[in-house]
């Protein structure tokens, strides 16, 4: 596999400082405040469903397999948190897909001095909605035989095991595809060469995919991650990725 998992990483990090920049702090703020106020709402909807989630992980455990309950207790953890916090960011990402993509435009004007023919103002990324909505419908299409998959693995004695792995696998690539998508749908790339673009580079965009994983476990930086990792993505797409794509 090609690409460096430190590279896609310190691409996120990169993105977290963006965030910091002058003239990007107004479509900063507005994927910012939706990802606060999705984010709040849904933990609090189901942190009092937390535990019993893990519990009922745990009771797929084989008996013979019991005595290492400790050790698969943060494995159901794992997959719990990777499986909700994903979940959180597709709602998250589907009501300000629009302005996500405005943000990756004028974080790619900034960083080429072109101006990206996009969606350009507020008014127009939110009349753009519909089309972004079917792109962020497009990539749920594609998430779901896969969770699929691996979610018929999470119920199959001794192979489950690996589940939370796997989950976590998962999420850490769509989590590539979600925000590496945004540049690329500006440039006018299609979804399937969205794919084999950061499929070239597995190892860096699976490296980005679980710094942003990562980060929506985190308290506090979970809030500030969409926009972080949209500025990382759209670092990522000038410096490597735009080369490898073809315009559609």
């Amino acid at each position: 596999m090609k690409g460096n998992p430190a590279t896609g990483f310190n691409y996120l990090v990169r993105g977290f400082k963006l965030t910091l920049q002058p003239g990007l702090r107004l479509f900063v703020l507005i994927p910012l405040t939706i990802n606060i106020v999705i984010f709040s709402i849904l933990i609090g909807l189901t942190i009092s469903e937390f535990y019993g989630w893990i519990e009922a992980v745990m009771n797929w455990v084989p008996d013979f397999l019991s005595f290492i309950r400790w050790v698969l207790w943060p494995m159901a953890l794992v997959l719990i948190l990777t499986v909700v916090m994903y979940s959180f960011s597709v709602i998250a990402n589907l009501i300000a897909s629009p302005f996500n993509g405005l943000l990756a435009e004028k974080v790619e004007e900034l960083m080429t001095g072109k101006e990206v023919d996009g969606h350009e103002t507020i008014g127009k990324a939110l009349l753009a909605f519909p089309k972004s909505l079917s792109r962020e419908i497009s990539k749920i299409i594609y998430y779901l035989p896969l969770a699929l998959a691996v979610l018929v693995i999470s119920f199959v004695p001794v192979v489950n095991a690996v589940a939370p792995v796997l989950w976590f696998l998962l999420g850490t690539w769509m989590m590539a595809i979600q925000y590496c998508d945004y540049p690329m749908d500006n440039n006018r790339r299609s979804f399937s060469a969205m794919k084999h673009a950061i499929a070239s580079k597995r190892l860096t965009s699976l490296g980005f995919g679980a710094g942003v994983m990562a980060g929506t476990m985190i308290p506090v930086v979970n809030f500030i991650i969409m926009p972080a990792a949209i500025c990382g993505a759209t670092v990522y797409w000038v410096e490597e990725l735009k080369p490898l794509t073809p315009q559609s």
